[in-house]
């Protein structure tokens, strides 16, 4: 479907003249070959419902435990559920496409799945970022750690990178809608995310790839800095530690952020500062898949497998509601 590019328009029915609107984008999946798409319907759903469905356990025990009530589980709560939201994001639409063998989505539902994928990206960067300056704190200043952090300040943490990641996507979003859409209106994507959307664009797009630039960099050179200053400190905290037990036991408060923190940043820079120039559409689609599918699908995982209070909490869980049948 194509448009003319005389005139902005936004909704899918209007009309102008001869000025016809796009009402919908063409999705074309991770792959165009029709016997691998019952694979990548099973394997997606399988990794969707683990998401879910570990995210959603480690919220429950969270809510439930009292012990898990501290600004760390706070924070890892709200990490997890960012992480069910952007997986169901993107996937469910996915498998619906796969399962009806069409691979259209409006115009309104692309735009605000984009909105979406913005949110929840930037979220989790900010997240972190407040997860590990509550390590420092705990690690470095146990003394004062509650007296620090307390109800009011975590609320502020959690809060604020909530507003900040939706006022950044409705940034780009009001800068992307009055952009034209002429030559064609398909994306090599599997959702529908803003450079593959610019890239689409017959109009100026300067505006839009600088706000990008500079937000996008800012985004991550904020909570990483905070990250890697918190990490710096933490470590020499803990050298100064004379016993082998007490390192041990710093270290292993803050090895299932740093491990996550690893895990996100390392996509990062694999994808984004050492793309592939052969096949640039494919570099975004593996960028797309680490963050929207597969971080959200292990995090659950590293904060259970490594930390004593999570198995802990859902053992507990499992046995109430063993108990309760």
């Amino acid at each position: 479907m194509k448009t003319s590019c005389s005139f902005p328009q936004i909704s899918g029915n209007m009309h102008q003249g001869n000025q016809t609107a796009i009402s919908e984008f063409i999705l074309l999946g991770l792959s165009n070959q029709a016997e691998q798409q019952n694979l990548l319907f099973v394997l997606f759903l399988c990794m969707y419902l683990v998401t879910v469905i570990g995210n959603g356990l480690t919220v429950l025990a969270i809510s439930v435990d009292p012990s898990l009530h501290t600004p760390m589980y706070l924070f890892l709560a709200n990490l997890s559920y960012a992480d069910i939201s952007s997986i169901s994001n993107s996937v469910p639409k996915m498998l619906i496409n796969i399962q009806t063998k069409s691979q259209s989505i409006s115009y309104v539902s692309c735009i605000t799945q984009m909105y979406f994928s913005i949110v929840f990206v930037v979220i989790d960067n900010f997240l972190l970022g407040a997860m590990a300056y509550d390590r420092l704190l705990a690690i470095c200043h146990p003394l004062s750690y509650m007296t620090i952090m307390q109800p009011r300040l975590c609320i502020l943490l959690t809060v604020i990178p909530w507003v900040l990641s939706n006022l950044i996507a409705l940034t780009h979003t009001l800068l992307l809608v009055p952009l034209l859409f002429c030559d064609s209106n398909t994306l090599p994507h599997f959702f529908c995310d803003l450079a593959p959307l610019l890239k689409l664009s017959c109009s100026d797009t300067t505006i839009n790839k600088l706000v990008l630039f500079v937000v996008g960099s800012s985004v991550i050179t904020f909570p990483f800095a905070l990250i890697l200053f918190s990490y710096v400190c933490i470590i020499r905290a803990v050298l100064r530690i004379s016993s082998t037990e007490g390192k041990r036991k710093a270290f292993s408060t803050c090895g299932s952020h740093l491990t996550v923190v690893l895990l996100f940043y390392g996509t990062i820079v694999g994808v984004y500062f050492f793309p592939s120039s052969t096949h640039p559409e494919d570099t975004d689609k593996i960028g797309a898949v680490l963050f929207a599918v597969v971080t959200p699908m292990l995090n659950p995982f590293i904060y259970t497998l490594r930390s004593k209070d999570m198995k802990g909490a859902l053992r507990k869980l499992i046995n109430r509601k063993s108990s309760s049948l």
